[in-house]
């Protein structure tokens, strides 16, 4: 199953610097992830120059996969993404690994 996630970040003035401190950790997650084959593809949101967010699409077994791979995810535990909108979706066939 694929999912399409979006964690949103605070708004408060420490916002950027959480963000900053976890970015590290956060991209070697992701790299685990994308060895793994569970992440797909990540890209960050942005209002103007300002990050406000992530998204990331995931290809795990089920919701509870997921839901157990977003615990160990660095912005959840750092609390740099305040929100999370979880969404299944579909990857159209041109951009599926062959």
């Amino acid at each position: 199953m694929n999912f399409l996630v979006r964690g949103h970040d605070g708004t408060d003035p420490e916002a950027p610097a959480r963000r900053q401190a976890a970015r590290a950790e956060h991209l070697a997650y992701l790299d685990t992830g994308k060895e793994r084959g569970h992440v797909l593809y990540a890209v960050a949101t942005r209002d103007g120059d300002r990050v406000t967010g992530s998204t990331v699409i995931y290809q795990v077994e089920s919701r509870e996969e997921l839901d157990a791979l977003l615990q160990e995810e660095p912005y959840v535990k750092a609390g740099v993404w305040v929100s999370v909108d979880v969404h299944a979706c579909g990857i159209a066939p041109q951009f599926r690994e062959p």
